[in-house]
This record gives C-alpha cells, structure tokens and sequence, in this order.
C-alpha cells in the first residue's frame, strides 16, 4: 500500500514538473525537421514566421529556435529579433543566446543547434510574426551563414527576398506563473520526506 502510494505521488509530482513547462508556452512551431531544408538569417538575409498567442496576458521572455552551421562548434552568439504585427515588422532588438544545444549534424553535413535566446518582455497580444536577422556567431557576423531550419509547421512564413517559404522550428515561451513553481516545490519536499522515513525505517 505504501509502495502503491509513494509511485502514485512519484507520477503526481511529474505532471506537475510538466504543467509549469506546458503552461510556459506561448507558441511552439512543430519540431524541428534538420534534413529539409533552411533559410539565412544574417549577410542581409531575414525570415519572418507568424505565431499565435496560447497564452492569455502573460509576456514572452524566451525565444528558442533551431539553426544550422556548416563549422561544428560555431555557434550563435546574437541574432536581431523583431516582433510586429505584419511580416518584417516591428523594432529590432539584438538579443544574446545564453545556450546553444547541440542536436548533432545532418545528411548535407551542417550541425544543427538549438538557441535560447532571452529577450526583453513582449506583451504578444493575440499574435502576430517573429522575424529573425544578422545571426552573429563566434567566428563573427559575416564569417559563416547562419540557417534557420525549416520544419514546415503551422506558422506562415516569408524570406525578405524570396517571399512566401515553408515555416521555421520555433518556440515561443513565458516564465511559469509562481503558483506552477511553488506546488511543483511542495510536492517534491512531500516526495522526499516519504523517502527519507521509508530510508529511516
């Protein structure tokens, strides 16, 4: 009975390590595909993709997107991010990447990464587009050209000089509301008083 209930409070506390995490998201774009195809982001290239707003009054702090990079380990360092109501529209911010994941590389022999990039908060109303330029990396802005990877998702997309494309992989993100996090904290400290008796015992 005590096995049966410590598993029932194991699973309790995973799904509310996950909610916070599902509640956080703005907008997700479908998952990335790596193997496709991608457009340029820097040397005076720039995509826009539209998103809509899951969320209801909460401000987007968190941009992760998938790029690729013909240099394994030259990885993005800023990209100029814009948010608007039309396609290309909006002020430009140059935002920093505090972390880029390394998802491995593809057939035409790129390394993929994944960005996170934090930005200044951005009230979405009920949608409009991300545009992304000037990917700057280690080697520089203008050294290797940075692709954003297209993964065909649900958003609408356009190239600056292209026009419309298939869409990019992109989420949008907010941070988790305290109450999310503080139930999640709980739960964890009951988890672990379970266990340290069990032990004890």
């Amino acid at each position: 009975m005590r096995t049966a209930s410590f598993s029932l409070l194991t699973i309790l506390c995973l799904l509310l390590f996950v909610a916070p995490a599902m509640a956080g998201w703005v907008y997700w774009n479908g998952p990335y595909d790596g193997n496709t195809a991608a457009w340029p982001i820097n040397f005076g290239f720039s995509v826009s993709d539209s998103y809509t707003n899951w969320t209801a009054g909460r401000d987007i702090t968190v941009l992760n997107f998938v790029y690729w990079d013909l240099v394994p380990g030259d990885v993005l360092t800023t990209v100029d991010a814009q948010f608007g109501p039309d396609p290309f529209s909006g002020a430009v911010n140059t935002y920093s990447a505090t972390h880029n994941k390394d998802l491995g590389s593809n057939h035409y022999g790129y390394e993929l990464y994944e960005a996170t990039v934090l930005i200044d908060p951005y009230e979405p109303g009920e949608g409009g587009f991300l545009t992304l330029s000037n990917a700057c990396t280690t080697s520089g802005c203008s050294t290797n050209p940075i692709y954003w990877d297209e993964n065909s998702g649900p958003s609408i997309a356009f190239e600056n000089e292209v026009g419309s494309i298939p869409s990019e992989a992109f989420t949008l993100q907010c941070a988790p509301e305290p109450s999310s996090i503080l139930l999640f904290g709980s739960c964890v400290l009951g988890l672990a008083g379970i266990l340290r008796r069990k032990l004890g015992r």
